[in-house]
């Protein structure tokens, strides 16, 4: 049973934190320089992590620009105030991914002026169907190996839909539920202790207010664990955290 719940939160923590650091916060926002190399690394690692459930880091970085532009109106690829389940939302979402993927559909420029993280022989091996496979051979046997009992096994599918069912809650509960601090014209909303659980990503309203900010928390009871990883990197030169355009926050005035 140990070995199974260390692998399993694991898997769920590294995941998430190279869909934050690296999808969200760089592919996406640009909050920070990395050199070719230390790109690749990253690039590698959210594929390594994410394994089944891989995200081509270029159709993510569209799809949140796109979600930035456009926050809870008809244009957002995934606004829960447009589904009535969250099973709805994914389902409409993959299906604009797939499509940004294959690039049958071209976003429009302006979601693509600032650089995105491309890899064409990474994303070819890491989204083809047999890779994801053998992904899931090795989680099942895995679970074979160490699981004490079939009940187990009931974790399998969240381990196979890792990155889409972490992008799911984030967008489904970060615009439904919680606390605003900030008027950003939408819903989004920050959670507590959510937000630090899932590294940071559940500090939406934050977010939408100051987009290139690397760190998502700004009240004091506030911590987003994935900045303060991102600013030891910083220190030991693996990356450089770029300085947030906006530096002077107003809260909304408590109820």
């Amino acid at each position: 049973m140990t070995a199974i719940l260390i692998f399993f939160f694991v898997h769920w923590f590294m995941s998430l934190f190279f869909h934050t650091f690296f999808l969200h916060r760089y592919g996406s926002h640009q909050m920070y320089t990395a050199t070719k190399g230390w790109e690749r690394v990253f690039y590698f690692s959210t594929w390594f992590f994410q394994g089944t459930s891989y995200l081509v880091p270029r159709a993510y970085a569209v799809m949140h620009r796109m979600h930035h532009e456009y926050s809870d109106t008809e244009k957002d690829p995934h606004s829960p105030h447009f589904f009535k389940d969250v099973w709805h939302m994914m389902v409409q979402t993959r299906a604009m991914y797939n499509d940004f993927v294959t690039r049958k559909n071209t976003p429009d420029p302006k979601f693509t002026e600032d650089p995105l993280p491309e890899w064409d022989a990474m994303d070819k091996f890491g989204d083809h169907f047999a890779t994801r496979i053998v992904w899931a051979a090795i989680y099942i046997g895995f679970y074979i190996v160490f699981a004490p009992s079939w009940i187990w096994f009931l974790l399998l599918p969240i381990h196979f839909l890792m990155g889409p069912i972490q992008g799911a809650v984030v967008n489904w509960c970060g615009h439904k539920y919680g606390y605003s601090s900030f008027d950003n014209h939408d819903q989004s909303k920050n959670t507590s202790p959510w937000g630090i659980l899932l590294m940071g990503e559940l500090f939406q309203n934050n977010h939408h207010k100051f987009k290139d900010s690397p760190n998502f928390a700004k009240k004091w009871f506030e911590f987003d664990p994935s900045y303060q990883v991102m600013k030891v990197f910083n220190f030991i030169g693996i990356i450089k955290l770029k300085t947030a355009k906006v530096k002077v926050v107003k809260m909304k005035a408590a109820a």
